[in-house]
């Protein structure tokens, strides 16, 4: 199957469909996170008030980035091209949902993607774990081998590999894992060639 066959497309978020802007560092620091812990599995492990506390600081921080989304180079016309060859599209981001929601308006794509196929850290287990994958999967009623990943971080790939998707690695400068991806593209306007 060549990437051009594939009519089930699912994307990250941040990085992926807009330029990064998370500096993971000082939100570890923030939220007084071991600089090599992920943040999402310490907050998961927290007492339910104290991850409470912070998942709150979290969602308030992520929302100005959100507000203040730009579209990744290509990322605009790639999106608008596969809803209008009629595709399911749809969102896999560790991000909350309502955020998720508020940066598509941002950049100009929320007539994409159907609300419920915009999927948060709170709508399925969070990447790497292949529950959104696999939800969306089973709400297209497509098997997972006829879907496809895209995005620009290990968690992405590691999640599409384990739901048995096909994986594209974009917007990195270099790729520091070759093994995880079946496609790759420097950015969004690549990938748009590739297909």
């Amino acid at each position: 199957m060549s990437l051009s066959d594939i009519k089930h497309w699912v994307f990250d978020m941040d990085g992926t469909l807009t330029v990064a802007v998370h500096d993971f560092a000082a939100i570890r620091v923030a939220l007084d996170i071991p600089p090599e812990d992920d943040i999402l599995t310490h907050l998961a492990a927290l007492p339910a008030d104290v991850a409470a506390a912070k998942h709150a600081w979290l969602l308030e921080h992520e929302r100005e980035l959100a507000l203040g989304s730009v579209a990744a180079q290509g990322a605009v016309e790639l999106v608008r091209e596969l809803a209008g060859r009629g595709y399911h599209l749809g969102i896999l981001t560790r991000n909350a949902r309502e955020l998720a929601h508020i940066t598509l308006e941002a950049i100009g794509l929320a007539d994409c993607f159907a609300i419920e196929d915009v999927l948060g850290r709170d709508d399925a287990p969070h990447k790497p774990d292949p529950g959104g994958l696999l939800k969306l999967a089973a709400a297209w009623d497509v098997a997972p081998s006829e879907m496809v990943m895209v995005g620009d971080y290990r968690f992405d790939l590691d999640s599409g590999r384990a739901a048995g998707t096909k994986t594209v690695l974009v917007n990195l400068p270099e790729n520091p894992w070759p093994e995880l991806a079946d496609w790759h593209a420097a950015d969004c306007a690549a990938l748009r060639q590739m297909i």
